[in-house]
């Protein structure tokens, strides 16, 4: 199970760490087993989310999840990404920002941080909208309830979510984005900036979540009226409508998967570039890393940890929640990739912990009742 879950982590890593010698030797090789190192620390919650979701997908587009969509995560946020994000905000041809890359690495990496206050607006209040929509949604299972309890009855107010994002945005771009250059006007275009990006990591959300959701609803309604009419769905051909449905589905909550993975990876790859400004090395362990995050979302799921461990995906959401507010504090201030990082592995590792207790005493309570009724039968003999 472990080798057939995790076997294309391995051989990538292999292949990567060879590649690594090969482009510069041991020292690139160093680096790039600290990048892979420093993505998957970053990311562990985001496997346990990706988990949540994927959870609902049958075997094949799991496959597509690790196939098509490690490529989309390797080369197209690892490698493109940055590389768009210097011909957009230098207003150069992609051809001319990947020389950049390659032959000017200083001064790419000095575009790629200039370009931060808008990556991290938008990755900011995308992940702020899945923290924000989860804690207001009332659940049979609760974590922290003294906090979960009042914020799920306030989640009974339409929108409630979206405006507490505005509003984070707006106090956002007009205290931390107007201080990020102290010369001249530019604090009002830095903060425009902000104000613009946030906005759009906010719509994205609403789109492609919204049509997930709608769609996984829609596969939740067909499935139900065809178990109770079976029969007539199988003349009328209503079983065919459901597959096509379940395609449309799949394909939107694997969008919105890919657009989740982009904003976590917005830290890492900024990240990366305090250990190395070098687009080679950085895509090679970035790209790594990512492999293993998606092994281990695939891993979670099979083995129903998800199920098991049932706050898990509590303290995954709430790592969102303190990754959005690391985003949008680095914005002005620097905040070093490890608090990132430890914040996220703490916050799991304690609702793994709350876990583990939650089963022990309900196995403990199952074994009092088991020896009561055990008590009964014997007395009653």
């Amino acid at each position: 199970m472990l080798l057939k879950t995790f076997g294309w982590s391995f051989a990538v890593t292999a292949i990567g760490l060879v590649a690594a010698v090969f482009y510069g030797g041991w020292e690139a090789f160093g680096l790039v087993a600290i990048l892979s190192v420093l993505e998957i620390s970053l990311s562990f919650d985001n496997a346990v989310v990706n988990a949540g979701i994927l959870k609902k997908m049958n075997a094949f587009w799991q496959k597509i999840f690790l196939t098509v969509g490690v490529l989309i995560a390797v080369f197209g946020m690892r490698l493109v990404f940055p590389v768009v994000i210097v011909a957009i905000s230098a207003k150069m041809g992609p051809i001319e920002a990947v020389d950049l890359a390659l032959n000017n690495k200083d001064r790419y990496q000095q575009l790629v941080t200039d370009a931060h206050p808008a990556i991290a607006a938008f990755g900011g209040m995308f992940l702020l909208m899945i923290f924000l929509d989860f804690i207001f949604e009332d659940r049979d299972i609760q974590w922290l309830r003294w906090i979960e309890r009042p914020l799920a009855k306030l989640g009974k107010v339409d929108m409630l979510s979206v405006c507490i994002s505005l509003i984070v945005l707006l106090i956002t771009s007009f205290t931390f984005a107007t201080h990020a250059h102290q010369h001249g006007g530019a604090h009002v275009d830095k903060a425009q900036t902000v104000l613009i990006a946030g906005v759009a990591g906010l719509i994205t959300y609403m789109i492609v979540g919204g049509l997930s959701g709608y769609f996984e609803d829609k596969l939740e309604e067909e499935e139900e009226r065809e178990h109770e009419e079976e029969e007539e769905a199988a003349r009328s051909g209503k079983q065919r409508s459901a597959v096509v449905l379940a395609g449309q589905a799949a394909f939107f909550m694997f969008l919105y998967l890919e657009v989740l993975d982009a904003s976590f990876s917005f830290d890492g790859v900024i990240g990366a570039f305090a250990i190395t400004n070098d687009i080679v090395l950085m895509a090679l362990g970035l790209g790594i890393g990512a492999m293993y995050v998606r092994s281990l979302t695939v891993y979670l799921v099979r083995q129903g940890t998800l199920d098991d461990y049932v706050y898990l995906e509590h303290g995954a959401h709430y790592a969102i929640g303190a990754l959005a507010v690391l985003l949008l504090v680095t914005i002005q201030h620097e905040i070093n990739e490890v608090i990132t990082g430890l914040v996220g592995v703490v916050l799991i590792a304690w609702s793994f912990w709350s876990s583990v207790r939650r089963n022990r005493a309900l196995a403990a309570a199952e074994g009092e009742a088991g020896s009561d009724e055990k008590a009964e039968i014997s007395s009653g003999v």
